[in-house]
């Protein structure tokens, strides 16, 4: 029996090949997309390492023989931003303290709210997260001049303080938004088990959510330091010259009209203002997805 199943050869389904037509169609379409995004970075790279004379004489595609970091330091340290020639560096910092406290007052905010909506429903609570689901889709352009008016009532505009305070309200609703369907997506049974053990508001939050929640808490943290280090609108209206964050001051330092034009610099300064959010992303991508799918869009 056994020399005869030898003699039939092997049984099973066939193993399939690991390039299949779907599959060839499949890479290609995110080589291609991978390519035409990295590009640019790539140029970016390599002029940035480049010299003024090599840059207006020879090919933007090919690296150079003689790499220096002399642009990367003029831009950190002493590129003119508008009326001042500190670098960046003063725009790097001032981006730290407005993305800093906006992202945890936000998501502490946000996640309280989430919870009370989910499990402490109160009187009119569907109301007002309705009215906070439609408030996040309002045109921030709609919002600039009332808040303008708010935060010089308040003696803060043209400080660092108010462009955290705009950033902090504008990123309630949606955080809140995923916060309460995270905490609605959970068991119901562990909130119920609590109560019946005597835990209260704060005890249920802290000991039985909050460790379960780190995928939406990782999620928000992506989504608010991003959103905040990018942005551009609120920092040029609402911080003031001197207060200006690291994407106001890159745009002073690209559309400079002092001078030549230094292509390295402003290619090491774009650099430099972006390393922030793509290590944010690079070394956080897998977990906003995990976040993502653990229920951060479930309600």
């Amino acid at each position: 029996m056994a020399n005869s199943n030898l003699a039939a050869g092997p049984s099973g389904a066939k193993p399939k090949p690991f390039i299949t037509p779907q599959r060839a169609v499949v890479y290609t379409v995110l080589i291609v997309c991978a390519i035409f995004f990295l590009f640019p970075l790539y140029i970016m790279i390599i002029t940035s390492l480049k010299n003024i004379q090599e840059i207006q004489s020879g090919n933007i595609f090919i690296p150079t023989l003689h790499p220096t970091l002399d642009a990367w330091e003029k831009a950190w340290n002493s590129a003119c931003t508008g009326l001042y020639c500190e670098g960046i560096k003063v725009g790097f910092w001032n981006s730290i303290k407005i993305t800093v406290p906006s992202t945890i007052v936000s998501i502490i905010v946000a996640s309280l709210t989430g919870y009370s909506m989910a499990n402490w429903p109160f009187k009119f609570s569907e109301v007002f997260f309705t009215i906070l689901l439609l408030s996040s889709f309002i045109p921030y352009v709609v919002m600039i001049y009332p808040l303008v008016i708010i935060t010089r009532e308040l003696g803060i505009y043209s400080t660092l303080p108010a462009v955290v305070l705009v950033h902090t309200i504008f990123g309630l609703p949606l955080l809140t938004l995923l916060f309460r369907n995270y905490f609605a997506s959970l068991p119901q049974e562990l909130f119920k088990a609590a109560r019946v053990d005597g835990a209260g508001y704060w005890q249920i939050f802290f000991q039985v959510f909050a460790p379960m929640s780190v995928p939406i808490f990782t999620v928000a943290v992506i989504l608010q330091v991003t959103g905040i280090w990018n942005d551009f609108l609120f920092g040029v209206i609402y911080a003031g010259p001197t207060n200006y964050p690291m994407t106001v001051q890159l745009n002073n330092i690209v559309n400079s009209a002092q001078g030549g034009k230094a292509y390295n610099v402003d290619m090491a300064a774009t650099i430099l203002t972006g390393l922030v959010p793509l290590a944010i992303y690079f070394f956080s991508g897998k977990y906003f997805v995990r976040g993502i799918a653990a229920g951060a869009v479930k309600g």
